[in-house]
Order: structure tokens, then sequence, then C-alpha cells
């Protein structure tokens, strides 16, 4: 368990959000981003797909804020980092003729030959992560309190996060290594970054999400505290009725029960809801076994995102207290898979 199992987000300074597509990393870190902004502080939530969909769960009808960035709320920016102008920015840095180098990125040969090397994207945008970190509004005071960058999906973050120690290990000295060093430097203090991991309570992103929290451990040195678990239904039956399934089935298959349908199809909607809840309980126990750490539950929002209120609420949660892990569990059946059978 680590250390730091209870410390909150928002005294991070660098909260890196990952997970496996469609396991809704985004929307987490689009509602931590407002989360964080309600708490006072002064945020930067940056992608770094080829996409922008974040500011639209910010602030919906926003026009794309690209990779100047800008305000999407009071305190909130957003920004998209696209490898090849952080790399533009960073080479006018060194050389110092912004219309050279303008030139040079044009260049359809030059951008080829890029894309072909490896690891440069991700390396690139790291740094541009650490300069936005290193900025300062006045002297001894962050431009930005909390920085959250939502990162590529597992399969692809792993190798993302890695990139700056490999180049260390690689190239022994000059501005590419000490580059790389200050890059590294930042993702392995856990006093200032720290990994997110989100996941769904389903097997495959379950299994993922375990793989990688021990890789990210084992090689990066990245420091994880808590895990995610996105879309969880919540309890189905109200407190002092919790047997409603088994009640219903007791039922003759033809009562009627006011207006509603059947006692029996009443009965098998009931069965197939706690059953779901209790397979999402066991993946949660699974995950928070697999990965020895605390996890966070977001619940299942039946009527889908409908706005900056339901990121509102997935924020308050993210901020709750996590759960410690559980004893392992065997997973219930999965009522699609029976359905199927």
């Amino acid at each position: 368990m680590a250390v730091d199992a209870m410390r909150s987000l928002l005294e991070r300074r660098l909260v890196v959000v990952i997970g496996k597509g469609g396991a809704g990393k985004t929307t987490v870190a689009a509602a931590l981003a407002l989360a964080a902004q309600r708490a006072g502080l002064k945020v930067l939530v940056a992608e770094v797909g080829p996409d922008e969909s974040l500011p639209q769960l910010i602030a919906p009808n926003s026009a794309p804020v690209g990779y100047a960035g800008r305000e999407l709320l009071p305190g909130l920016s957003a920004m998209r980092i696209d490898a090849f102008e952080a790399l533009a920015s960073y080479l006018s840095l060194q050389i110092g003729l912004r219309t050279l180098v303008d030139a040079l990125m044009r260049n359809k040969s030059f951008r080829q030959l890029l894309n072909a090397a490896p690891g440069w994207r991700d390396l690139i945008t790291l740094g541009k992560v650490w300069q936005l970190e290193q900025l300062e509004a006045s002297p001894g005071i962050p431009l930005y309190d909390l920085i959250i960058v939502d990162a590529p999906a597992t399969g692809h973050g792993v190798s993302f996060l890695d990139v700056p120690r490999v180049v260390v290990s690689v190239v022994k000295k000059g501005p590419l290594h000490r580059h790389a060093e200050h890059v590294e430097a930042m993702i392995r203090d856990p006093r200032r970054t720290v990994l997110l991991p989100v996941s769904l309570a389903e097997e495959l992103p379950v299994r993922e999400t375990t793989e990688l929290v021990e890789r990210a451990r084992q090689e990066i040195g990245i420091a994880v505290d808590r895990v995610v678990v996105n879309a969880v239904q919540s309890a189905p039956f109200p407190d002092d009725l919790p047997n409603l399934a088994s009640l219903l089935s007791r039922l003759p298959d033809d009562a009627q029960v006011g207006d509603l349908p059947p006692a029996r199809t009443l009965a098998s909607c009931a069965a197939y809801v706690e059953s779901r809840y209790q397979l999402n309980r066991s993946y949660c126990d699974e995950v928070a076994h697999g990965t020895d750490l605390p996890i966070v539950t977001l619940p299942y929002l039946p009527f889908g995102f409908r706005g900056r209120d339901d990121l509102a609420r997935l924020g308050e949660a993210l901020l709750s207290e996590p759960a410690e892990p559980a004893e392992p569990a065997r997973p219930a059946a999965d009522p699609a898979k029976e359905t199927a059978r």
C-alpha cells in the first residue's frame, strides 16, 4: 500500500489520468478539473490525443482550444498538446529563430522523418507538460496549482511515460539528456505527480488495469495510490427491500402490480439488475485486490452524461475517501452471458 494512499488528488501538482479506451478517462479528467476549480485551484487540463473532446464536457458548444489553449471557466484552462507544435516551441527556444523553425516544420520530408522516429512525440509532449509545470504567475507562485493530463489509452500509456527513462539511459549527455532527466524527475516525484488509472467493473478492463499498475510500479516508478472504477451500478433496491427480486419471483406469473408489467417480467428485470450490481461489486473487489490499492467508485449514469451537473457529481465522488481493498471474491455470473446460453 502506498504511503500517500489517502492524500487528496488536489495536493499534487500533476495528475496523469490513464485507462483503457472507453473506460471514461477523459470524463474523469474533466470531472477532476471541475472539482479542483470549484475548490479554488488554478487548473490546467491537457489532452494529448489527436482530437479534442474534453473541453466540450466542461463548456459545451465551446470553440476548439488548440495548442494555445484558453480559459473555459474562471481558473480552469484547457489545451491540446500537439507534438509538432511543442517541438517547434522547443527548437525556437534552443535556436532562437522561429521563422527558420516554422519553415523546417512545414517541410514534408522533415515531418515524414519525424513520424518514422520512435518515441519523440512522447518525449516532446512530456517535455511540454514539464514546461507548463514550471511556469510561474510571479516569482515562487506557480501559474497552475494543478495540471491534469488526459494520457493515451492503456496500451500506449505506459510506454508514453517510460520514454524519458529510456532517453536518459541511452543519451548520456547534452541538452536532450538534461531535459529528459528533468521530465523523468517530475514523473518519479511522488510529491508532485500521481498516476490515476481508470477502469470499468468488467473483466478485461480490470485485468488491463492490474497489469498497468504493476508495470507503472516496476518500470516507471510513478506513484499510484488509488484506482478509479467508473460506471459502477449502485444498489438497485431500497435499503428496506434488499430482497425485492426474490419477493417478486414468488408472485404468480400473471399477477398484476398496478399498471406495471406482469410480475414475471418485473421479477426477471429485478433479477437482472441485481446480478449486474453483484457482478460490478465483484470486479471492484478484484481490481482492488489485484492492485492492492484503495478504489474510488463513480456511479453509473442511467440516463447518460447530461452536462456539467453530472460532471460535478462525478468530481465530488472522485474526491471522496477511497475504499480499502477487500478480500478477493469469485466474480458473479454475467447475466448477459447467462442469457446467451
